[in-house]
């Protein structure tokens, strides 16, 4: 896999892009000839999509972008002392899944007031809100360094556990962001995996902060990914737009039905695009025939809600310790603190 880097004085972005475009065409394959049908989320946010989630955090009944941003505008100074940031020190800021890094701002600007030197480190399979974002945040912070990787999460915690070497000096510590209940997405297998993919970039003395959706009643949870308005049915149709885009595709988004759908048994949301009629989709480019029954699903996305217990037990599985947590007031949502242990 080559590597593509856009470089200015304070900004870098690295893709890792030759294989993109191949590698969303096996997904789609492999995914469209299962039983029960699948599209992986990643695939999710082309520059639409991108735009309709930032729209998504907006909505009366997505409480987790408010509950999360409110957990930590109410306790960053501690956070901050939590991770044993010293003022002046050099601080590596990574984020996964940064997006628009509205939230981070909050760490940034706490970050700058402690006088450190500061380098952050987005990673994020969009590539145009890497750019976007990350001009609007050197403009708002003129001494801000930025390395971002638009790629997917695991090749660019590779890169970075590749130059965990080449760090400064011991006094240099990393805090590493997955904000947005986006570990709800993964199963436990991936959760599992993710977290050791993240030790391998991380000293013992460095700090991992996960924002993680929690179990709560279905009148709460299930209009945050069914809303009145429409947005998130837009969010999830806008996949088969990107299909049809990219692979000279025909669905036709008015024989699809987005639905939401919370499975107790397994403790996640389910997104689906559910066929209303007997139909045969074409991707020409891929010569792909896709016959659907009416009634038939694709699963398109997954988000496990969390017990506190089950993060830690998480952590400990992967060479963390679960440190502290901080609650939104209603306690429906929690930002985690995971401190690295030695790798058994």
């Amino acid at each position: 896999m080559s590597a593509e880097s856009k470089q200015s004085n304070q900004l870098t972005i690295t893709r890792f892009s030759s294989e993109d475009l191949d590698n969303f065409a096996h997904d789609v394959r492999n995914g469209l000839n299962s039983t029960p049908k699948t599209l992986l989320p990643k695939y999710f946010y082309d520059e639409l999509g991108s735009r309709l989630f930032e729209a998504i955090c907006f909505l009366p009944e997505y409480y987790v972008t408010r509950d999360e941003s409110g957990i930590i505008r109410g306790n960053i100074e501690q956070i901050i002392e939590e991770c044993k940031v010293a003022p002046g020190s050099s601080v590596n800021l990574i984020e996964l899944g940064s997006g628009s890094s509205d939230k981070t701002r909050y760490f940034i600007e706490a970050l700058l007031k402690r006088e450190v030197s500061l380098r952050y480190i987005p990673i994020d399979v969009s590539q145009s809100s890497l750019e976007r974002s990350s001009k609007e945040l050197l403009q708002a912070y003129p001494n801000l360094r930025i390395a971002a990787y638009a790629t997917d999460y695991f090749t660019g915690l590779g890169e970075l556990a590749k130059s965990k070497a080449s760090r400064q000096h011991a006094a240099e510590r990393t805090i590493a962001l997955f904000l947005g209940s986006s570990i709800g997405n993964l199963d436990a297998d991936e959760s599992r995996a993710l977290l050791a993919a993240m030790r391998e970039v991380l000293e013992p003395e460095d700090s991992f902060l996960i924002g993680a959706d929690l179990k709560k009643e279905n009148d709460i949870l299930l209009p945050a990914y069914n809303d009145a308005l429409g947005v998130t049915a837009a969010f999830n149709l806008n996949l088969l737009v990107r299909i049809n885009r990219e692979f000279d595709g025909d669905f036709d988004l008015g024989k699809f039905e987005h639905s939401a759908i919370y499975n107790e048994k397994l403790g996640r949301i389910e997104m689906h695009l559910f066929s209303r009629e007997t139909h045969v989709v074409k991707l020409r480019a891929l010569d792909l025939e896709i016959h659907f029954a009416k009634g038939e699903s694709i699963h398109t996305e997954n988000s496990y809600k969390f017990e506190i217990e089950t993060l830690s037990h998480l952590a400990l599985q992967t060479n963390f310790y679960l440190t502290k947590t901080w609650f939104d007031g209603s306690h429906r949502f929690s930002v985690n603190l995971l401190t690295p242990t030695e790798i058994s």
